[in-house]
């Protein structure tokens, strides 16, 4: 995808755009596009799946780098999050993972200060079933 087109559809602060690699070359068609707010998956050409994730509402980073991706350069970022349809994101086989994940840390390091959230504050919400009781006990 062009730069141009991409910020024509997400706006201006771009940070990583990238696709994920089969045998080191980007013939997949699902892409990604990190902006300073929201990670965005796109997967399809004619009829396309596009998800997003709030980078404030990941809790953990992982980067994954099996013998098969690392023979081509690649690697896999994990993202763990809040989000209730996605729990957990892999951007799978892409370029220079480290150098993804390192932008994606600050990026989320941003966000949370923003919003001045830490991961203990989006864990262990308590179920109000509005019977008046007081659950303390049901964690979510």
């Amino acid at each position: 995808m062009k730069l141009e087109k991409l910020k024509k559809d997400y706006g201006d602060n771009i940070l990583w755009f990238g696709r994920k690699h089969i045998l080191g070359m980007p013939i997949s068609l699902t892409r990604y596009i990190l902006t300073d707010t929201t990670l965005y998956t796109s997967v399809g050409l004619l009829n396309v799946k596009e998800d997003e994730i709030e980078l404030y509402k990941v809790l953990d980073r992982q980067l994954k780098l099996p013998f098969g991706q690392r023979i081509f350069g690649c690697g896999t970022v994990v993202l763990v999050t809040k989000d209730t349809d996605t729990p957990e994101k892999e951007l799978k086989a892409i370029k220079k993972p480290r150098d993804v994940k390192k932008i994606a840390d600050e990026a989320i390091r941003l966000q949370r200060d923003k919003y001045m959230i830490r991961g203990r504050d989006m864990v262990g919400a308590v179920i109000d079933d509005h019977d008046g009781a007081d659950d303390h006990d049901c964690i979510l």
